[in-house]
């Protein structure tokens, strides 16, 4: 083991526990910023990537106005937020790289921690393919099938099962467990 979280200093102890819950809080609000503009079922994801966005809609030549009655129901359907091929290129641009500092930091969390070398190396695979997953679902909606939704929802979840597994993990090995040691 390269070192153990565990019997490790109190300030590195507490460094990682403010970087788990730093990280703790971007994950609950990413889950938020999907849950508004993606949402969480395969339909949603399909209809935000598959759909065919213009980048820059062109406004009608005419305009007509209709009125017609409408159900409350109506008024209730989740708008969809339709991404278009240049913020899927912004999009992977941006996350990728950040998803693969937060994989590598989690990674450091993991070689600190009291596990096999196959679990150890396991949970590093789940950290960076997750994202891998999440973006590759998103590309292949846009260009191939809307059937590859499901691809990017299980690497969403995937990615917050591996913070959560880590998380848990580490909070339990730092602060719970009693091996002697001053804390």
């Amino acid at each position: 083991m390269l070192y153990d979280l565990g019997r490790a200093d109190l300030r590195i102890k507490w460094l990682v526990t403010c970087l788990l819950a730093t990280l703790g809080i971007s994950y609950v609000f990413g889950a938020l910023m999907v849950s508004l503009y993606a949402g969480f079922t395969p339909e949603r994801v399909a209809a935000t990537y598959a759909g065919h966005a213009m980048s820059m809609p062109m406004p009608p030549e005419t305009t007509m106005v209709k009125e017609h009655p409408m159900s409350m129901l109506e008024f209730a359907k989740p708008e969809v937020h339709e991404v278009d091929t240049d913020l899927l290129i912004q999009d992977t641009h941006v996350h990728v790289p950040m998803y693969g500092l937060i994989a590598a930091a989690l990674a450091l969390v993991v070689a600190g921690l009291s596990l096999s070398q196959r679990w150890a190396l396991g949970i590093i695979t789940l950290l960076f393919s997750a994202p891998w997953l999440d973006f590759a679902g998103m590309w292949l909606t846009k260009f191939v099938s809307a059937r590859f939704a499901a691809v990017t929802l299980i690497g969403g979840w995937a990615m917050g099962l591996g913070y959560l597994a880590v998380t848990a993990l580490a909070i339990h090995q730092m602060w719970f467990r009693s091996r002697g040691v001053n804390r």
